[in-house]
């Protein structure tokens, strides 16, 4: 089977699977972005660990898996964190470092990547948020909702991909990214403002009883595409550094869960805050 046929057949399966957990919420939900934590933990230890870097793989990928469960635990008012625990685990960090690492294994560089880590992997917790939105009055209301940057996400790549296939001429970030153009990025960007807009209209407004004015819809899909394109630069990033192609090779024919999650990680607390400011609740 071809690489391509591999990512084909993954993607049919894997997308109705997400969106039936986004939709069940719960413990399901939060058990699925907890496993993508975890995965994503491990890939970045490995990239880091290709750099130098000695960080604390176990704890940053326990960490992480727990970072969705406990937000599930904060929606369900089991918990309430407070900005002191995160200092304090912070604090355990760096602490462990003094004892684990010493003088002559790079100590900033595990205590940096290990934080670094939990920080940026556990940004899928936020599909959790969007989920719960206040505004939230039905599970397929709160799918609906949680899926759109999701959506906005995919119409970016799909849009970059086609405009820089066809019209692709000046390379974006050559030194991190050779094979991204600036007319790619551009059809990424107006692609996400179609598909966003479709989206309020057909599909947000119906079934979620919500809605955006048509100015915070543009501005809301081009802050989500810009956000999208600059977290799969980052990865790139972190892989030229790490001397990596993929961040692994988990998902049959797309390489690790980090490429096929990074673009996400940046875009969903930015939608979040967006849609937080800018939802309209608009029965039906």
């Amino acid at each position: 089977m071809s690489e391509l046929s591999k990512r084909i057949l993954f993607s049919i399966i894997a997308a109705p699977a997400g969106i039936l957990l986004v939709y069940l919420g719960g413990p399901f939900l939060a058990t699925l972005l907890s496993v993508i934590a975890a995965l994503s933990a491990w890939e970045f230890c490995r990239m880091a660990r290709a750099t130098g870097a000695e960080p604390f793989d176990a704890a940053a990928i326990v960490a992480s898996a727990a970072v969705p469960l406990l937000v599930y635990g904060v929606h369900l008012r089991l918990f309430a964190p407070t900005i002191t625990h995160a200092i304090i685990a912070v604090l355990a960090v760096i602490a462990a470092t003094v004892f684990r690492r010493g003088v002559d294994r790079r100590p900033m560089a595990a205590a940096a990547t290990t934080i670094t880590c939990v920080l940026y992997v556990s940004l899928a917790a936020y599909v959790l948020d969007l989920r719960y939105d206040d505004y939230v009055v039905s599970a397929l209301g709160g799918t609906v909702l949680a899926t759109f940057p999701i959506l906005l996400t995919w119409a970016t790549d799909v849009g970059a991909y086609m405009f820089g296939r066809m019209f692709g001429s000046h390379k974006l970030m050559p030194s991190v990214s050779p094979g991204k153009t600036v007319e790619g990025a551009t059809g990424g960007l107006v692609l996400a403002v179609l598909v966003g807009w479709l989206y309020v209209s057909y599909v947000l407004h119906p079934y979620a009883q919500l809605s955006l004015r048509p100015i915070a819809t543009v501005v809301f899909a081009i802050c989500v595409s810009a956000v999208a394109q600059i977290g799969d630069l980052a990865e790139s990033l972190l892989k030229r550094e790490a001397g990596f192609k993929d961040s692994s090779t988990i998902i049959p024919g797309h390489g690790g869960v980090l490429d096929r999650f990074d673009s996400l990680l940046f875009a969903l607390p930015v939608a979040a805050l967006l849609l937080h400011a800018l939802l309209i609740p608009v029965p039906v």
